[in-house]
This record gives C-alpha cells, sequence and structure tokens, in this order.
C-alpha cells in the first residue's frame, strides 16, 4: 500500500457510547479538513503516528464552507448515529445529486431542494447543532467524500429513506448500510 495514509477517525455517536473508524486515503487532499474538523489530527502512515498541521479555517473560501455546511449538515440530520460507511453513504447520494443534471447543481441546491429532506424547514437549513463532536465528525466526513477520499459504497445511487419506513418506490436497490436503503 504506498502512498496510502490512514486516518483514525473517532466520532461520538448517541450521549454516551462511541465508535472507531478507520478510513483509507489515497492522496493527501483530506489531511487538511480532517486536521480542522476533529481538532486533534493524528495519521497513522506505516504504524507510525504523525501529527498534521493545517492551514487555518479562515483561509477556506465562503462558497466551500457552504458547499460543506450543506452536505455536512445533511450528514448530521440524517446519518449521525450511523457507522462511518453509512454517513459517507449519506454524503455520497447528496453529492451524486449535484452531478446527476436532474437535481440542482450545488449542494446547496440538493439540500434545501423542497420535499427531499426532513430537516429542512421553508428551503432553510437548521442551525448549527449542539453536538460539537458529532457536528465536527460530519464536517470530516463531508470534506472526505467531496475529496473522493473514500470508495463511494453506493455507486450510482439518487435515493436513500431509513429502514424504519416503506416508501415502495419503483426504483434499483443499491444496498442496505445501517438503518438505511439506497437505491438509482
Amino acid at each position: 500500500m504506498p502512498n496510502r495514509v490512514v486516518v483514525a477517525v473517532m466520532a461520538a455517536v448517541g450521549l454516551l457510547s462511541s465508535t472507531f473508524a478507520l478510513a483509507e486515503v489515497t492522496d493527501g487532499s483530506a489531511r487538511k479538513t480532517v486536521s480542522n474538523a476533529l481538532e486533534a489530527p493524528v495519521l497513522v502512515a506505516n504504524n507510525v503516528a504523525m501529527p498534521v498541521t493545517v492551514e487555518p479555517e479562515s483561509q477556506i473560501s465562503a462558497s466551500t464552507h457552504a458547499a460543506d455546511g450543506a452536505l455536512a449538515t445533511a450528514i448530521y440530520y440524517e446519518a449521525r448515529s450511523e457507522s462511518l460507511a453509512g454517513q459517507l453513504a449519506v454524503a455520497h447520494v447528496v453529492l451524486q445529486r449535484a452531478k446527476s443534471g436532474r437535481f440542482p447543481s450545488s449542494l446547496c441546491g440538493v439540500v434545501t431542494q423542497p420535499g427531499q429532506f426532513s430537516f429542512v424547514r421553508g428551503g432553510r437549513l437548521p442551525a448549527i447543532p449542539g453536538n460539537a463532536n458529532q457536528w465536527r465528525t460530519a464536517r470530516a466526513i463531508a470534506q472526505i467524500a467531496r475529496d473522493g477520499s473514500w470508495a463511494n459504497p453506493v455507486q450510482g445511487a439518487l435515493f436513500f429513506h431509513a429502514t424504519r419506513v416503506s416508501p415502495g418506490w419503483a426504483k434499483e436497490r443499491v444496498t442496505r448500510i445501517g438503518g438505511h436503503v439506497f437505491y438509482r
């Protein structure tokens, strides 16, 4: 595995539990955002932990902040209690919608499109959530997904729903990850 780096992501889930996930990154593109988002960056390569230096968050463009904020908000409200793979799958659906031509072309447009996400009210995203750890994790996952640093587990999926509902869609099922079912 030359030039591969393993990023350790500690994500608080629920009130008292936590999960540990490892993400394989094929280049250094996610290092800066993972570092900013988790505030305690450690990259592990060849079994050696390395601290990471990053650009200040103030140097990130406003458009990137808005896009990452919309994507992170979708991850937070739709999948914060899911595994890393489940959160990345939700992120990839939002990204694929923006590229598909069937939905708005911006991430903000996809997330705030009427009738698509139940946490959106009146076309507006809710306030930044109160759980800082889960919010930082959602921001890191959003950047990893945008960078393409993680294999897409739901290639081609444009739709998903929670397993607790049964919408009766006549769509091709891609897979189930955790509490969501994904469709093309």
